[in-house]
């Protein structure tokens, strides 16, 4: 199976009249996404799901992507590890699971991913994180295949 984060671009500031699963893209932000859209379009496997949280900036992400996709509740703002990897399918799934979501819930999947226990680490505004689950000598390893930033897109 592979898992792929991909943290939601850069939003507009929030203001005190505007909930924050409303805020939108900002201008650099759709530009990121669109970047890393074009890099993801070339690497994604055929046989792919890809799961959104409901928040609006995450919905415009993952429109750069043009590509079908599930907006799934349990991804929002505030979402926990047990949430990602639940609704992902992670690690049993067959074929990829590419989750558009936020931070500090982003990181800390990437943290349990690697380093077997949650911790807050930082994923950048844009960027994707790709992991794979694979069995090499018996054991089950996770592996991290790539990570991108919309810099470097």
């Amino acid at each position: 199976m592979d898992l792929i984060l991909w943290r939601h671009a850069e939003a507009e500031d929030g203001d005190d009249n505007l909930p924050d699963h409303k805020r939108r893209l900002s201008a650099r932000g759709e530009k990121q996404a669109k970047q890393v859209a074009r890099w993801l379009h070339r690497h994604l496997p055929h046989k792919r799901k890809v799961l959104v949280s409901p928040a609006e900036r995450t919905q415009q992400t993952a429109h750069a992507l043009e590509l079908p996709y599930e907006v799934e509740p349990r991804l929002g703002l505030g979402a926990s590890v047990a949430d990602v990897l639940s609704v992902a399918g992670w690690p049993h799934h067959s074929g990829a699971v590419l989750v558009i979501g936020h931070q500090p819930t982003l990181g800390r999947v990437a943290a349990q991913l690697l380093g077997g226990t949650e911790a807050d680490w930082t994923i950048k505004k844009g960027a994707v994180w790709w992991f794979a689950r694979r069995v090499r000598d018996g054991e089950r390893r996770t592996v991290l295949r790539a990570v991108l930033n919309p810099d470097f897109a």
